[in-house]
């Protein structure tokens, strides 16, 4: 049987995958697309598929799994599709938020700005991520993914999670890493994850060709948010951003115990 790989089907997550839909491992590997990343999560903890692109967050909650090095969905400085979204507030004035919790790791990322970096926890509640919905009976909403990067700046004031965490701790953020079960991990090492990156990346017009009917943003802002904002390589900063990322969500008890970063190599 081939190798069995699970990835959301969020535009920022098709440089990852597209050689296995359409490049050099095309039929060579079983991909499952689910929308959330948070079911990627589950399949990888249930040892249905042998390697995932997983929220950050699941690595310290699903037992015995390793990271794929080098690879990621992060953003060095701004991101745009995971943000903080009100209709006038200043985030510092916000009383309830509503979280699309289908990224746990961006749903641990609000608590940790409110918390770590405001001072103080507003009440939650999940949503589908309905932004007019959302305000209707919150006064902010979390949003990530294709949703966030259309909310229309002229009506709603929108905060990027990556552009606050840059802003107070000087680090890069990463949202989510290829991880494998420890046991399967030398299946996982067959498979060049990083040729699989570069692949992709050099296919972008192709990419965004595949979403021109999905997301209403013209090419060249599609464009600039595939190749600029969206880091798919881990550097320096973003490896300790994600680290403390980890003790943060330790120290406000978003995850019961704190596991060091192990990779398959």
């Amino acid at each position: 049987m081939p190798p069995r790989i699970s990835a959301s089907s969020y535009s920022n997550t098709a440089p990852l995958v597209w050689s296995f839909l359409y490049g050099s491992n095309r039929g060579r590997f079983e991909l499952i697309m689910d929308n959330a990343p948070a079911r990627s999560a589950e399949l990888l903890q249930q040892k249905r598929v042998d390697a995932a692109l997983v929220p950050v967050i699941e690595y310290q909650r699903i037992e015995d799994v390793l990271l794929i090095p080098k690879v990621c969905v992060g953003a060095r400085e701004k991101v745009r599709s995971v943000c903080l979204v009100t209709k006038d507030l200043d985030l510092r004035d916000v009383e309830s938020v509503a979280l699309d919790a289908s990224s746990k790791t961006s749903v641990a990322l609000t608590r940790i700005i409110f918390r770590e970096f405001y001072g103080f926890e507003p009440h939650y509640n999940e949503a589908k991520p309905n932004l007019s919905e959302m305000l209707m009976h919150s006064n902010c909403a979390l949003l990530i993914g294709d949703p966030a990067l259309t909310v229309d700046e002229k009506i709603y004031r929108k905060f990027d999670l990556a552009e606050i965490w840059k802003e107070y701790t000087g680090f890069g953020f990463v949202f989510a890493m290829w991880m494998t079960n420890a046991g399967k991990s030398e299946i996982a090492k067959t498979i060049d994850f990083c040729r699989i990156r570069d692949e992709g990346l050099n296919h972008l017009d192709e990419i965004i060709a595949n979403y021109e009917t999905e997301i209403a943003l013209d090419r060249d802002g599609f464009k600039e948010y595939l190749s600029e904002n969206i880091s798919y390589t881990i550097d320096d900063s973003m490896r300790r951003g994600l680290s403390l990322y980890f003790e943060l969500a330790h120290k406000y008890r978003l995850i019961e115990r704190l596991k060091p970063l192990q990779f398959t190599n």
